[in-house]
């Protein structure tokens, strides 16, 4: 008769095989990667593992948002060595690594702070955002692409998720104000009163 280990290892199993498409479990890394322009053409396919799962988590994305292939869709349905994908994002990583590997270069002419140098990465900036931008920039595309109601209420719902990853100080609305006061004079002056409201000992903010 099994033990209960036994069973717990059993069900744990059947429970494994049912969360993974058997055409997602049959894919693995490629011995030889194609179409490698930036990393060493001579790294093997499982090299790629660390950056590529690096990448998803620096900027909270998924494979389908660089390669050909549809969320949800098992890993082996995608084309990643092509670049047919028509958004740029693929090209866009090709050049961001690039630009850390000259970072990088640079800061190592720099007498370090510190017992450790300063290493640059994805989520040096990115801190699991597709996009890197301050907390302004945020609520100025936002008021670009959806109006000024939306930004505002954006900035409510950032603010009370108590998020680190934005400073929340006078800057944010200040700026969204300043964005505004190019369209807007009257709309701009209700984002310069919330922000006196919310910041009354600033006098930026005045």
């Amino acid at each position: 008769m099994p033990n209960r280990m036994s069973i717990v290892y059993f069900i744990g199993l059947t429970i494994i095989s049912f969360s993974f498409p058997a055409q997602a479990q049959q894919w693995s890394w490629p011995e030889k990667p194609e179409n490698l322009q930036v990393f060493s053409k001579d790294w093997p396919g499982s090299r790629l593992r660390a950056p590529m799962r690096g990448f998803t988590r620096a900027l909270g994305v998924r494979c389908s948002y660089c390669h050909v292939g549809e969320e949800g869709q098992p890993l082996s349905a995608y084309d990643f060595a092509s670049d047919a994908n028509p958004n740029p994002n693929k090209e866009r990583t090709r050049e961001m690594i690039r630009m850390l590997g000259s970072i990088n270069g640079h800061l190592k002419k720099i007498e370090t702070s510190g017992t450790k140098r300063v290493n640059m990465w994805c989520h040096t900036c990115h801190n699991g955002r597709p996009k890197p931008m301050t907390l302004a920039e945020e609520l100025g595309e936002t008021y670009r692409m959806e109006g000024l109601e939306p930004a505002l209420a954006q900035y409510t719902a950032l603010k009370t998720q108590a998020t680190t990853l934005y400073n929340f100080g006078d800057d944010a609305l200040n700026g969204l104000g300043y964005e505004v006061l190019k369209d807007d004079p009257k709309a701009a002056v209700k984002v310069f009163e919330m922000n006196a409201d919310a910041f009354p000992e600033s006098w930026n903010a005045w």
